[in-house]
């Protein structure tokens, strides 16, 4: 044979093979192992029917180039996400049904390590075949974390550094504004329809408010935190106070906080209502998890307590 035709030959053929073993788009690249939030091994063979019932954990695979393709009915339900047409609806947040993720052909569940409820599939689907992976997302920091592991999955790096590092440095610029500043004091409340409870920095928006530079004054007295007093709070009388809501109702979560505390008459004495430092936060910044908006959540932190740049 003609010793040309032979190399292209040759040339054709390790061609062939090369498109053959490319992964198409973000599809497997074979097994992968890694350990989730709650210590566990988790080993991939398929990324490709992925159930994330927790409307922030799939928008969260969205952002890492992934596909949903099992939720929630609440996340279905909550318009944050735009789910295409035929999104497996799993039921309940809180009580995903594992027989539809099994009949339906899931191959990997994304599932929340702080919902005890989601805990307590780990048996069971892990009897079923089906590989779940725990992630317990409440700062930033965890959101780069579990970012980064679901980008390495899809090989996106495009998109970590789209989502995750230019994201952080808006994050950081907005934590430097409090340089040259005085410490504020603040007061967290979590307002209910059922009441209003003060809250700590080990939660989300408690998080940030420490990254600001601020002082909660509820880290320093565990009375605020079993019982809301009224006298504790004027005896600290903090220059801001912050309220996130939660519930279906910002209405009713509201009105709890008015009848806790701002029929008081002393309420009107506390210096951050006088200075009408007394905010609101939105609920879809600083209750539901950011994702991709963790730049304005702390953009409007340092805006309310340093002034607007």
């Amino acid at each position: 044979m003609n010793r040309k035709l032979i190399t292209a030959l040759l040339a054709l053929t390790m061609l062939l093979t090369l498109c053959a073993c490319a992964p198409a788009g973000n599809a497997p690249k074979g097994n992968v192992t890694f350990t989730d939030d709650l210590g566990h091994e988790v080993t991939l063979s398929s990324w490709t029917h992925v159930a994330a019932p927790q409307s922030s954990f799939a928008q969260l695979w969205l952002l890492a180039g992934g596909e949903v393709y099992a939720t929630s009915a609440d996340a279905l339900g909550e318009g944050i996400v735009d789910f295409p047409d035929g999104t497996v609806d799993l039921g309940s947040v809180k009580n995903p049904s594992v027989e539809t993720m099994i009949s339906a052909g899931v191959d990997f569940a994304l599932l929340s390590a702080d919902l005890s409820s989601h805990v307590e599939l780990y048996d069971t689907l892990t009897a079923a075949g089906i590989p779940c992976a725990y992630l317990g997302v409440e700062t930033f920091d965890d959101y780069l974390r579990a970012l980064k592991l679901l980008t390495d999955l899809t090989g996106r790096d495009d998109l970590y550094r789209q989502n995750g590092e230019q994201i952080q440095t808006r994050v950081g610029a907005a934590i430097a504004r409090k340089e040259g500043h005085d410490t504020p004091t603040v007061l967290l409340l979590r307002a209910y329809s059922s009441g209003v409870k003060a809250k700590a920095s080990d939660n989300m928006t408690g998080a940030m408010l420490k990254d600001m530079g601020c002082v909660n004054i509820a880290d320093s007295d565990d009375s605020l935190l079993e019982n809301l007093s009224m006298e504790v709070i004027i005896q600290r009388d903090p220059d801001y106070i912050f309220v996130t809501t939660m519930g279906e109702s910002d209405e009713a979560a509201l009105k709890s906080v008015e009848d806790t505390l701002m029929n008081n008459p002393a309420w009107a004495e506390l210096s951050a209502v006088k200075n009408d430092h007394y905010f609101v936060l939105p609920k879809d910044l600083f209750h539901l998890k950011p994702n991709d908006r963790w730049g304005e959540s702390y953009e409007m932190l340092a805006d309310i307590l340093y002034g607007e740049e």
